[in-house]
């Protein structure tokens, strides 16, 4: 399945960001779905996590509040809501697909669950 991020931009603190990540494919609705952002220089981080009917959310401490996940199987679209962002925020963010297994279920944190990934989008908030 092929993924395409959008949604990202130059945003002021305190704004507000709507990042999709469209899938090619309607399998697409049977997979777990993630985001992940990469600041420059620094790692690839977990950002939040939906399952296939969206009946479950997670995400990293520092969003966690501030940022929603949500799905819609029939577009096959996942958003990512941001809102009172941050500097911090800065990065690339990138959407992953991976199976639904129990193994996904539970590290859905880790990168390695997932088999696809978009290219990536672009969000600068600026103070």
């Amino acid at each position: 399945v092929q993924l395409q991020a959008s949604g990202g931009g130059l945003v002021q603190a305190g704004g507000s960001l709507r990042l999709s990540c469209a899938a090619s494919d309607r399998t697409f609705s049977t997979y777990i779905v993630g985001w992940f952002r990469q600041a420059p220089g620094m790692e690839r981080d977990f950002v939040a996590a939906i399952r296939r009917r969206g009946d479950r959310t997670h995400y990293a401490p520092s969003v966690k509040g501030r940022f929603t996940i949500s799905r819609d199987n029939a577009k096959n679209t996942v958003y990512l809501q941001m809102n009172s962002l941050k500097p911090e925020d800065t990065a690339i963010y990138y959407c992953a697909a991976g199976l639904s297994t129990s193994d996904a279920y539970n590290n859905y944190y880790t990168s390695a669950v997932y088999d696809y990934w978009g290219q990536g989008t672009l969000v600068t908030v600026s103070s």
